[in-house]
């Protein structure tokens, strides 16, 4: 079979659905809304994905907001969130779509005595049999969608290759049914922690959106948003602490969704102030690993005076 398909009810090329932020500020007013506070690249990068139809590449280390990004995009432009999660071994059936084998073979077996195999091959290998995964549910979409591929970076070169035509032109070949065309334009957003490069063919057809962890301003912004009871000097300490602890070598540093987690925490214990009792209380809070402990318990606190406290 060959030639281009779309899928029932849907005709017609490409469509965007609605017009999307006029302006770059209108985006980031948008994200603000939805409890994300984007810097400048990243409202301008989002602005322009929306308008040129291009993917984005995330990139970044682990808990900087990457993921964070694509859901209060599609809270803010209220679309649905598609997220197809990468991992070592990922392949087409779990990304794209598989046939569900039993429909056909119940199918078949309904068939009437004496059909040609040219008769029934050509039934049951048609758009009701198949089962939808992430990437074709996006394309499927009647409505306009966010696509998160997250974690591209975890997949082999294979996957990357096998993505290039939905990145480049929103469709997916099927060998048995042709061409399937997306009638609605995705934001499409791929994620990775830069655990290794990624293909040139991969970047090309993407805008690039570098994020690191926010500058303390930044971060004390994001956590009087959403802990916006605990007290300024309190606030501040704890992005300072924060910061501290991630200029350390540790093998997982502290995210941003951490830093808030133990905002949260202070105010729930009723912490005025971090001292050296509160400190090391909730440094499990922000630091997950034992060896980690050691070396933030020992180190970090030493710096804000409280000597090298145990945190077990």
């Amino acid at each position: 079979m060959c030639g281009s398909y779309h899928w029932p009810s849907m005709t017609g090329p490409i469509i965007d659905a609605d017009t999307g932020p006029n302006t770059v500020e209108d985006v980031a007013a948008g994200l603000r809304s939805v409890g994300y506070l984007p810097g400048e690249s990243t409202a301008l990068v989002s602005y322009l994905a929306s308008k040129l139809g291009k993917p984005i590449l995330v990139e970044g280390p682990a808990g900087v907001g990457k993921t964070e990004l694509a859901k209060a995009l599609a809270q803010f432009l209220d679309r649905r969130l598609v997220r197809l999660q990468c991992y070592e071994g990922l392949d087409e059936a779990k990304a794209l779509y598989e046939w569900n084998y039993r429909k056909q073979l119940l199918r078949i077996q309904a068939e009437a005595d004496g059909a040609g195999w040219q008769e029934v091959q050509d039934d049951i290998f048609g758009a009701e049999f198949l089962l939808q995964r992430p990437l074709m549910a996006a394309i499927a979409a009647e409505e306009p969608v966010v696509l998160l591929i997250d974690e591209i970076d975890k997949t082999d070169q294979e996957f990357e290759a096998m993505l290039l035509e939905l990145l480049s032109d929103f469709q997916l070949s099927i060998p048995e049914l042709g061409l399937f065309e997306a009638r609605t334009r995705p934001v499409v957003l791929l994620t990775s922690n830069n655990t290794r490069e990624l293909t040139e063919a991969l970047k090309r057809r993407c805008l690039y959106l570098w994020l690191d962890y926010p500058s303390l301003e930044h971060e004390l912004e994001i956590v009087k948003l959403h802990a916006p009871e605990l007290g300024d000097a309190v606030a501040r300490k704890l992005v300072e602490v924060i910061a501290m602890v991630r200029e350390l070598d540790l093998k997982k540093p502290p995210s941003i969704a951490e830093s808030i987690d133990w905002a949260r925490a202070l105010l729930l214990l009723g912490a005025d102030d971090i001292d050296g009792r509160v400190f090391t209380e909730t440094l499990s809070i922000i630091v997950k690993h034992r060896t980690d402990l050691d070396v933030v318990a020992e180190r970090v606190g030493v710096k804000l005076g409280f000597g090298a406290a145990s945190a077990g």
